[in-house]
């Protein structure tokens, strides 16, 4: 255990891995325990959040597991509660959730727009509405919100893009009106990431190296390398960094 994040207790929102392979949630998990955290594993399929925190105990690291729905108020305010629970205080919410519609906007129904909205956007709304009361309590904490550099940039998914360009604001407007509690928001913009979510679509040759010739450093990331830029934003090192929307993305968002 390296100790930056020694002591504190963490929300992982997202932390299951669908597939085989790590994906970013169960990274950032994994590392903020090795980081010395305790870490509470949500996920909306509680067999992956299990496999995560088994990963994380087979360590020597603590953790437990929270299946939530966060579109659902009610299971928002359940994540708090049994956080403070097991570890008696919030000092890290991480915000892992995403989902895409692969539809450009002609092709967008009105409900798929809603529910990625949902999912996306008000997930987050209603996790740092739940937490932040405590982490007042508890004298600050630190938010990170897993972006995309689809926020930024023109990509084929217009309500994703569109979602995760909400996520951008929300940080900031978190930065801004909350660091008088010591409370501290960032976001990471997440570029190409080799999870098992996004390799099939690498199946397709073609695709991969359109993929890989956008990105400066010509590959992919690991999940890891966005797990290592959150345990830094979550620890005291960067105890003077808020409203920061961090590219973690090869060179991409500037490609």
């Amino acid at each position: 255990m390296k100790g930056r994040l020694e002591d504190k207790a963490a929300i992982v929102v997202g932390a299951g891995t669908r597939g085989e392979g790590i994906g970013n949630g169960k990274a950032t998990a994994v590392q903020f325990a090795r980081e010395g955290a305790k870490v509470l594993c949500v996920d909306l399929v509680e067999a992956e959040a299990e496999r995560t925190a088994q990963m994380i105990r087979d360590e020597g690291g603590r953790a437990e597991v929270c299946p939530a729905d966060i579109v659902k108020a009610s299971d928002c305010r359940r994540v708090v509660e049994t956080c403070l629970h097991h570890f008696h205080k919030i000092d890290i919410l991480h915000n892992n959730v995403g989902v895409p519609s692969g539809t450009e906007i002609i092709d967008t129904a009105e409900e798929t727009w809603d529910q990625v909205l949902k999912i996306n956007l008000t997930g987050m709304f209603l996790m740092c509405k739940s937490s932040l009361p405590k982490m007042i309590e508890g004298g600050g904490g630190a938010i990170i919100n897993v972006s995309t550099v689809a926020s930024v940039r023109s990509f084929p998914d217009a309500v994703y893009s569109a979602s995760k360009g909400a996520v951008n604001a929300l940080t900031v407007y978190l930065a801004g009106r909350y660091a008088r509690y010591n409370i501290r928001a960032n976001a990471l913009l997440l570029g190409f990431i080799d999870t098992p979510l996004a390799r099939p679509v690498w199946e397709n040759e073609k695709i991969k190296q359109i993929n890989l010739r956008q990105v400066p450093m010509r590959r992919f990331a690991s999940p890891w390398e966005a797990a290592t830029a959150a345990a830094f934003l979550a620890s005291d090192e960067a105890s003077y960094i808020t409203g920061v929307v961090l590219p973690v993305d090869g060179g991409l968002s500037i490609a």
